[in-house]
């Protein structure tokens, strides 16, 4: 009859006035009402004690039977008293400002932990066919890789991403799949897996290559100590050339080749020049003894951060201001701060660089450069 159906169209009503605070389409129990996800914001809870009540008048409500003739008006009486309990239900509400809650994210924002990270913009001339796989496997490893490349744990390999990408002959940027095919192509050539992916296996390889362009490693492999020079066969750099102005000495050809080095860097690179303290040394010699003394004072010779017999007994060896992250030194070999120097144009100037000046880099410390153009 005409109740019914008037019950039944304020039911529906319900129903939506349910779904738009938050409870399953087609309705439900007050209890579902109530164990909605929805935060239980004062205006939420308001929002469904209306509802509650329009679903408690609707069972409470006496079914009268009418005449034929009243029955229209009777429905539209009904929907429009139904439709006024919706507004007031739904319509919206000037929460008072201590109670209005602060928006959060849409849970869509949170990426699931097993979603891929998101791939930054691959520059023009950086798709190559295929090896997608492989791209996606370095951009994940680029900051998640856990190994001990030096003998210390490290996670992830971008601090060595301006040495791989030298040594492969590559401008395109680790994710990229020409980055990867450059990859697998070094892999074959030197009897490692071609997967273009960056593996420990792959990067020992190479450091293996990058440690024997250093003659004073070379030595190092055959057990041989060399003896530093006598200090009075040293020239002694410049106070603008000191980081610090500290006295610093080194051998003679190998300081004048840093100081052509130090003025093609600043021509080329404006960010370079832009700063002063760019590529000034901040350690060049060390005598034995000194160097001992610092290995009983710190108790750091470890063979990675300092070792107990030091390339800086040569006379050719510079460690060379490239930038720092906040907080840390220079020569902090901290995880932020390599990471930090491996960023800099100073650092990325000297890896395409310094090599056109007979200079080799340490790879674990960006800032440690070698004059390979005497023997040690």
């Amino acid at each position: 009859g005409a109740g019914a159906a008037g019950a039944a169209t304020a039911a529906g009503v319900a129903a939506g006035a349910a779904g738009c605070a938050g409870a399953p389409p087609g309705g439900g129990s007050e209890q579902a009402v109530a164990a909605s996800d929805s935060p239980a914001t004062p205006e939420s809870r308001a929002n469904r004690q209306s509802i509650m009540d329009l679903r408690g008048a609707q069972r409470t409500m006496p079914r009268v039977q009418h005449k034929p003739s009243l029955q229209p008006r009777f429905r539209l009486s009904a929907l429009m008293v139904t439709l006024a309990l919706l507004a007031a239900a739904c319509g919206p509400r000037a929460p008072s400002p201590a109670s209005e809650p602060t928006p959060g994210p849409a849970a869509s924002s949170f990426p699931s932990v097993d979603s891929p990270p998101s791939a930054p913009p691959t520059p023009a001339g950086c798709n190559a066919p295929g090896l997608a796989q492989a791209a996606l496997a370095n951009l994940r490893s680029l900051r998640t890789l856990n190994w001990s490349p030096f003998g210390r744990p490290e996670t992830g390999w971008e601090a060595y991403a301006p040495r791989v990408a030298r040594e492969l002959g590559q401008a395109c940027p680790p994710h990229s799949t020409a980055f990867a095919r450059a990859l697998a192509t070094w892999q074959a050539r030197h009897g490692v897996s071609p997967s273009g992916e960056m593996t420990a296996a792959t990067f020992d390889r190479m450091k293996v290559s990058w440690q024997m362009q250093r003659p004073f490693v070379r030595l190092s492999a055959s057990r041989i100590c060399p003896a530093p020079p006598p200090e009075t066969t040293l020239a002694q750099a410049s106070p603008r050339e000191s980081y610090g102005g500290k006295r610093l000495l080194a051998r003679p050809r190998a300081l004048a080749a840093y100081r052509r080095m130090v003025a093609a860097a600043r021509a080329e690179e404006p960010t370079i020049a832009a700063d002063p303290r760019n590529l000034t040394i901040f350690s060049a010699y060390r005598s034995p003894d000194y160097d001992a003394a610092r290995c009983v004072r710190d108790g750091n010779c470890d063979g990675v951060a300092r070792a107990t017999c030091s390339p800086h007994r040569t006379g050719l060896a510079f460690d060379l201001y490239v930038g720092q992250a906040p907080g840390f030194g220079p020569d902090s070999t901290a995880e932020p701060n390599r990471l930090r120097q491996s960023q800099t144009p100073t650092y990325r100037w000297l890896v395409a660089n310094a090599e056109r000046f007979g200079f080799v880099n340490y790879p674990f410390e960006p800032w440690h450069w070698e004059w390979a153009g005497e023997a040690p």
